[in-house]
């Protein structure tokens, strides 16, 4: 399998589709549908990307980012929401995050943006 790329999203059609469409181009991903589970999935697939949501049943999206151990090279950050404004913007850029796709996200600009950041 390629680059490991763990999913944060609670809806179960859109992880869906990303598992099938992120497996198909060779990416070995793992979902997680809450903040919880995501710190959890973390320690056992350490990831190369994480599309993450920013709106999760028990919380900001973001505070996953707090679970990446200072010892592991930090992954790829890339937020997925529907929230197209220029302060959601800022947050995601002072979280650390690499980049924003604004939902729904066509799927070619989401195969070039991972092959971007995995490059």
């Amino acid at each position: 399998m390629g680059a490991r790329v763990l999913v944060i999203e609670d809806s179960v059609l859109i992880t869906s589709a990303l598992q099938i469409l992120l497996e198909s181009h060779g990416y070995d991903v793992r979902v997680s549908r809450t903040v919880a589970d995501a710190t959890r999935a973390i320690s056992d697939f350490p990831p190369h990307v994480v599309l993450v949501d920013l709106t999760l049943p028990d919380g900001d999206g973001l505070a996953v980012l707090k679970a990446f151990p200072e010892t592991q090279p930090r992954p790829k950050i890339l937020v997925m929401t529907g929230q197209d404004d220029a302060a959601t913007r800022a947050r995601c850029a002072d979280a650390g995050c690499d980049g924003v796709l604004i939902k729904p996200v066509p799927i070619n600009d989401l195969i070039e943006v991972m092959a971007s950041v995995i490059a």
